[in-house]
């Protein structure tokens, strides 16, 4: 059976190696993938365009002017008033500020002048955050100018603030774990899944049923030989990418990582099968990917935290490996916790893989006959 299952998973790898594609996919998830993932999408306001109507020209408005800079803000462009619609309308501007005539005058008189702040809210993050630099910014600088010099008033109660585990906040570290684990789970489901259509579109399915082998050793062959392809090209991407190109310090044990991933990878692997025999051919089965993929890489915890969805997806999520396998990874990876914190997590991805295993060798024994 052992040797069986060995020469069948060659075979397996044999097949990847033939099919470019998908060899030029997992080298892309786990390399360009994962390192734009944690580089290109800042959470914070970053580079945001903003032009200036200053019709007071005034040392006030002039200091306003000069007060936003990069990175968060591009350097300001100077229009006129009736070009700020336009700029507005072909996306040029993402903030337009309007300082009226007149405005240090009324301000030195004690009255309440206005400053018009239009915002483009198709960008909305941009839009959401940058609002708020934009009001702090200007309140800082006309308060500045009023008291005539430039101090910070001391707070009620001082804050001693203490980041753990990324002292930066950097969220690209954050983002660099999480593509890798999201890769793993997808890639798993993908490869098992192809690898039995490719058997049947390619009319090997019928080779194999005149063999001496069963279900069972063929399943596993797939499985495994699947799971050591992700396998290894995670631990390289973790270890090269992340560690390496990214600077991203691991604080837990890669060993046990691991094997949550082995875990996690037996799992999804037998439910990537479990799909390819509901799905006839491969377009089939990428819109069963769409309907499975996306709740559970949504849902588990990977982009959002499972505190704050409702209770009852909480609870429904539970039955997916992909959960537990991001609440170990995000333990050992993030914050260095050992075995006493993540053994719930191992044990639910070792009865919630064994079940989905066996209820797809079902499904496959079925579908072979």
């Amino acid at each position: 059976m052992l040797s069986n299952i060995v020469q069948l998973g060659i075979k397996e790898l044999r097949g990847l190696l033939r099919d470019p594609i998908m060899a030029v996919l997992i080298a892309y998830a786990f390399t360009v993938s994962v390192y734009t993932n944690a580089t290109s999408m800042p959470e914070t306001l970053n580079r945001a365009t903003i032009a200036i109507v200053d019709e007071d020209q005034s040392p006030l408005s002039s200091r306003i002017a000069m007060a936003f800079y990069q990175p968060y803000f591009m350097p300001p462009e100077l229009i006129t008033i009736a070009e700020m619609d336009r700029r507005m309308d072909n996306g040029l501007d993402t903030f337009s500020l309007d300082i009226p005539p007149n405005f240090q005058q009324d301000l030195l008189a004690d009255k309440s002048p206005s400053i018009q702040l239009n915002v483009d809210a198709t960008r909305s993050s941009q839009a959401f955050t940058g609002s708020g630099y934009v009001q702090q910014i200007v309140s800082a600088e006309v308060s500045e100018f009023l008291q005539r010099y430039r101090a910070t008033a001391d707070p009620p109660v001082d804050l001693s603030l203490r980041a753990r585990f990324n002292p930066r906040l950097d969220r690209g570290w954050m983002m660099a774990i999480t593509g890798i684990i999201n890769n793993i789970a997808m890639l798993s489901i993908v490869l098992a899944g192809a690898a039995l259509i490719r058997e049947r579109e390619h009319g090997t399915i019928e080779h194999l049923l005149v063999m001496p082998v069963t279900p069972l050793e063929i399943m596993l062959s797939k499985v495994l030989s699947m799971s050591l392809v992700i396998l290894v090209a995670s631990a390289f991407s973790l270890v090269f990418v992340v560690q390496y190109l990214l600077q991203v310090p691991i604080h837990g044990s890669l060993i046990l990582f691991f094997c949550g991933a082995i875990l996690q990878l037996f799992a999804s692997t037998s439910l990537g099968i479990f799909l390819a025999t509901i799905a006839g051919t491969m377009p089939q089965f990428g819109l069963l990917l769409m309907l499975v993929l996306m709740p559970i890489q949504v849902l588990s915890g990977a982009m959002t935290p499972r505190e704050s969805m409702p209770e009852i997806v909480q609870t429904i999520m539970l039955a997916a490996p992909d959960t537990h396998f991001i609440i170990l990874s995000q333990a050992v990876l993030f914050r260095g916790a050992g075995l006493d914190v993540v053994w719930p997590q191992l044990l639910m991805l070792v009865l919630i893989g064994s079940a989905l295993f066996a209820f797809s060798l079902a499904r496959f024994r079925a579908f072979l006959k």
